[in-house]
């Protein structure tokens, strides 16, 4: 049974919550509710999920040394032991490999992404991540990715924003990681990453909050857009920029004053005011694009 525990964890399942932003683009084509496209996504979703899995064991598996120094990843499968090398080797290349081929099958676009997903991330964890403001533009770079599976498994036009703002959001997440692991090394002297010799609290400080304040200026402009109201057919989206401000200004507090942004992903499932955020986005951008579609439901639902 622990043994069992040991590979769930080593497939950290949590962070396929990053994954739904392949969802996105489906999402603000007003084509959630197109039942073909929404299958075709979900699979790929899956498929892209597993690949993620292959991707973190392999880095876990070149940071052994480094995970066993730091507080927290010393309990991770590899490094503490409880699942062996040649283990994460093996299930490694399965977890690559089928859903790669599993991706060909569906569409071919699709499996070329992919696989330029897996190879940036050899690349970024043999030896992109140790390289400053490099190592956060490829943590970047991969949810753009995600974001181009989710257009063209559905064969949808992308709109600039959705890829600036993906790529912003992303480098604001992984320069607050960063200022928690630099912080970590400064107060244990614990060095889990070469990279952070690349950077000061100061210059990370005023990173954040430039991308902060860049993504929230670009989130207003994308809803005030002519091009996004005649294409949603709502001139009040800039309405729900209010949870987007409100999310953000949160998510610099954890990571100025509690200092606790090592991990988006357990911020993301622990903190309730930012899953009020979140959920409240969903629903007013959902219910504002989606309006026409809701009443069609809604009708059905009632006249039945």
């Amino acid at each position: 049974m622990q043994k069992i525990k040991s590979y769930i964890r080593l497939l950290r399942f949590h962070h396929y919550a990053k994954n739904f932003i392949i969802f996105s683009p489906l999402f603000f084509s007003l084509n959630l509710f197109h039942l073909n496209l929404l299958f075709k996504t979900t699979l790929c979703f899956v498929f892209f999920s597993l690949l993620t899995s292959g991707v973190y064991i392999f880095n876990d598996l070149l940071d052994i040394k480094n995970d066993q120094m730091h507080p927290l990843k010393k309990t991770r499968p590899l490094a503490s032991g409880q699942i062996s090398i040649r283990s994460g080797i093996l299930l490694t290349l399965i977890l690559w490999m089928i859903p790669l081929f599993s991706l060909l099958f569906v569409q071919w676009q699709v499996f070329a992404l992919a696989l330029a997903y897996v190879l940036l991330n050899i690349a970024y964890t043999i030896k992109l991540k140790h390289l400053p403001i490099i190592d956060v533009v490829c943590i970047g770079i991969g949810f753009v990715i995600r974001v181009y599976i989710g257009g063209v498994i559905g064969n949808i036009p992308l709109s600039n924003w959705i890829i600036i703002m993906t790529f912003l959001l992303a480098l604001f997440l992984g320069f607050a990681k960063r200022r928690d692991d630099l912080l970590l090394y400064l107060k244990s002297g614990a060095k889990t990453r070469k990279v952070i010799d690349g950077y000061n609290l100061k210059s990370l400080d005023s990173s954040i909050i430039i991308v902060a304040t860049i993504t929230i200026v670009s989130y207003i402009m994308y809803t005030i857009s002519s091009e996004v109201i005649t294409k949603m057919n709502n001139d009040k989206l800039y309405f729900s920029a209010i949870f987007v401000i409100m999310g953000i200004l949160h998510y610099l507090d954890i990571s100025f004053s509690k200092n606790q942004s090592g991990s988006p992903t357990k911020v993301l499932y622990s903190d309730r005011f930012l899953q009020f955020c979140i959920l409240g986005w969903i629903l007013t951008i959902g219910i504002m694009i989606y309006q026409k579609s809701l009443t069609n439901i809604l009708s059905l639902l009632f006249s039945g």
